[in-house]
C-alpha cells in the first residue's frame, strides 16, 4: 500500500498519504510515536501507529517503533503509559502540553503483541519478530499477573488492592486480542504457552458469560468503545455481534456523521468511527462498514490530515488536534476494507485455528 486506494468508490477518495506523513512527522529519531509533538506517549497508541506505518509500507519506521518498545521496557515487562485523555484543554481548541498522569495499564502493556504479530504477517520476517519476542513474552506475563480468579484483568497494577480496582470492558476485550496474537507468535516460534492459553480462555469466558464482572464502577457504559470493542476483539459470534450492534447503534452513531466518543455528547471522533468500521468488518457487515467509513473522509484539513473529531452541534473540528493514533485508526480501517493485504484481517479475524481456541477453552 502506498497511501492511496485505486479500487472502490469510497476507498478511491481516501488518499491516506497525508495521514501517513503525519505519523512520520511525529515519530522521533529514537522511534517513539507520541500523540502529537510534545504530547503524551503510551505503548498502545504507539503500537497502533507503528501498525499503520507497516500497512503504508514504511517498514523501517515501523521496525524502529518496535525497537523503541524493546529498548524502553521495564524489567517487570511493563511500560508506563501516559493518559492523554486526562490532560486539560489549554484553551478552547488545544490540549495542554504538560506531563500526563502515567500508569502501568494492563491493556496498554498487552498491545505490543498485536503489533509484532501484525509485523510478522506483513513481512514473514521471522528473525525480526523473534528479536522482539522476549519483549512480548515479558509484557504478556506482566498482564496475566493482574488476572483474577474470575478471569477479569485489573486495569492497572497501581489499582490492585485499592478502591480504584476494576476490570474495564474495552480494555479487557482488547487484551483478549493481544493474548491471541501472543499465542499466534508462540506457535510461529514452535513454543507452548499454556498459561497464556488459560488466561485467554478465562477472559473470553468472562466477557461472554459474566458481563457483570466488568465496569463495576459503572463508568464505561457511555463510551462507544465499551459497546463495540467486544465485537472488534472477536469475543462475540456473528449473531451476538449483530444483536449488540443493533441494540446501541442509535445511541452512538449519528447518521451521515459517524460514531460518538461518548453517548451524551454531539462529538464525532474519527478514531472511534474507524474502530467501529473494524468492528463491523469483524461482524461481517461489510456494506455497513463501507458506508460508515465514508463519514470520516470530510473530517480532514486542506492537506488531508484527519482532525481528532467533529462537534456537530457547533459544526467545528474539535479539538484542533491531529493525533498520530487518529491517522492510524483510519489507515487500519481502510486496510481492512480493501481486504487484499497480508495484514487486512489481523484485527478483524482470529489468528488462531478453531482447534487452538477450543483447546484453550
Amino acid at each position: 500500500m502506498d497511501g492511496s486506494f485505486p479500487t472502490g468508490a469510497v476507498l478511491s477518495a481516501a488518499d491516506l498519504r497525508p495521514a501517513i506523513d503525519r505519523i512520520l512527522d511525529i515519530q522521533t529519531e529514537q522511534g517513539a510515536i507520541a500523540w502529537f509533538e510534545n504530547g503524551p506517549w503510551d505503548p498502545w497508541n504507539h503500537t497502533e501507529s507503528a501498525m499503520a506505518l507497516m500497512v503504508a509500507g514504511e517498514l523501517e519506521a515501523a521496525a524502529s517503533a518496535f525497537d523503541f518498545l524493546k529498548d524502553t521496557q521495564r524489567s517487570d515487562g511493563a511500560w508506563l503509559g501516559e493518559y492523554g485523555n486526562c490532560l486539560p484543554m489549554v484553551d478552547r481548541d488545544f490540549i495542554s502540553r504538560e506531563p500526563a498522569p502515567a500508569f502501568l495499564d494492563s491493556n496498554f502493556c498487552a498491545y505490543p503483541a498485536v503489533g509484532v504479530a501484525h509485523f510478522l504477517k506483513a513481512t514473514d520476517d521471522i528473525a525480526r519478530a523473534r528479536n522482539w519476542w522476549p519483549m512480548v513474552e515479558r509484557a504478556l506475563d506482566f498482564v496475566i499477573s493482574l488476572q483474577k480468579l474470575d478471569g477479569t484483568i485489573s486495569w492497572a497494577a497501581e489499582a490492585v488492592g485499592t478502591d480504584e480496582d476494576d476490570a474495564l470492558l474495552a480494555g479487557n476485550a482488547s487484551i483478549v486480542k493481544s493474548l491471541e496474537c501472543g499465542l499466534f507468535l508462540a506457535s510461529a516460534f514452535g513454543l507452548a504457552k499454556p498459561a497464556w492459553q488459560m488466561a485467554h480462555a478465562k477472559l473470553r469466558d468472562a466477557l461472554q458469560n459474566t458481563p457483570e464482572l466488568f465496569d463495576r464502577r459503572q463508568t464505561g457504559a457511555r463510551f462507544a468503545m465499551d459497546w463495540y470493542y467486544p465485537i472488534l476483539a472477536g469475543v462475540c459470534d456473528e449473531t451476538a455481534a449483530a444483536a449488540r450492534l443493533d441494540r446501541s447503534w442509535n445511541k452512538f452513531v449519528i447518521d451521515d456523521h459517524g460514531c460518538r466518543c461518548v453517548s451524551n455528547e454531539p462529538w464525532i471522533t474519527v478514531a472511534e468511527t474507524a474502530e467501529l468500521v473494524l468492528a463491523l468488518q469483524s461482524a461481517h457487515q461489510e456494506d455497513r462498514a463501507t458506508a460508515l467509513f465514508q463519514t470520516v473522509l470530510d473530517i480532514r484539513d486542506e492537506h488531508g490530515v484527519f482532525w481528532m473529531g467533529h462537534q456537530i452541534d457547533e459544526n467545528i473540528y474539535w479539538p484542533r488536534e491531529q493525533p498520530s493514533w487518529t491517522q492510524a485508526a483510519v489507515i487500519l480501517a481502510a486496510d481492512a476494507l480493501q481486504g487484499t493485504s497480508a495484514t487486512s484481517r489481523v484485527l478483524t479475524r482470529s489468528l488462531l485455528r478453531p482447534a487452538a481456541i477450543s483447546a484453550s477453552s
